[in-house]
């Protein structure tokens, strides 16, 4: 099995360096999409609890939709390829993130709004400098759950001719080889981990104070 493993790589290295790439650029451009609609989402329903609760069921009910079915579905309106692959997995993105926006910006202390109105912030001011960093710590761990989630479930994209690493497990599945189905799974783990490891460099980066040691 490691040895037929070891010739398909030899093999197709070229190929499967494309089929990583696919797989990267499907994910990140939901991810991003998810980032931005989810923050901005988060942010309304922590401000207005009449629109909290309309926006938040709304996307947990989009969450519970299998991926799979909002790709058959997005077929009809949007055709095959990349773009339906992106809108599944950017709603499928979008409710961790919006969750914990939410949440984030609910918990900022009154004290603190408080204490920054009365030397003169104005609400602009407010939003960048004492709730924004104050609710980034669960923003971001949303978007790690997202991340995840998105790189795992972008193997569906291949389903609709998106590409991705999917093309090899799916290729595995048809022609009965495990030793496809192995490389596809070992590969959509490793950008997994890979992943997580750069989006812990750029939360370090964000919130450097979390990694300070105590003198």
């Amino acid at each position: 099995m490691l040895q037929d493993c070891l010739n398909y790589i030899q093999g197709n290295g070229s190929d499967i360096a494309l089929r990583i790439a696919d797989h990267m650029k499907i994910s990140l451009i939901a991810l991003f999409a998810a980032i931005l609609i989810g923050v901005a989402g988060g942010y309304a329903a922590s401000v207005s609890r009449r629109g909290e609760k309309w926006i938040m069921n709304l996307f947990q009910i989009l969450r519970v939709i299998p991926s799979l079915a909002i790709l058959v579905l997005l077929i009809p309106v949007m055709g095959v390829g990349m773009k339906p692959a992106v809108t599944a997995l950017s709603i499928l993105a979008i409710p961790p993130i919006l969750t914990n926006t939410c949440v984030g910006f609910m918990e900022v202390p009154p004290f603190m709004l408080e204490s920054a109105k009365g030397i003169g912030m104005t609400e602009w001011e407010l939003l960048l400098h004492v709730r924004f960093p104050l609710a980034l710590p669960l923003i971001l761990a949303g978007i790690r759950s997202a991340l995840v989630e998105v790189i795992a479930s972008a193997t569906l994209a291949a389903k609709i001719g998106a590409g991705g690493l999917g093309e090899i497990i799916f290729t595995g599945l048809g022609l009965n080889r495990t030793d496809l189905l192995l490389i596809g799974s070992i590969l959509v783990g490793m950008l997994s981990l890979g992943s997580l490891g750069i989006f812990s460099l750029i939360r370090r980066i964000l919130m450097p104070y979390k990694y300070r040691r105590a003198v």
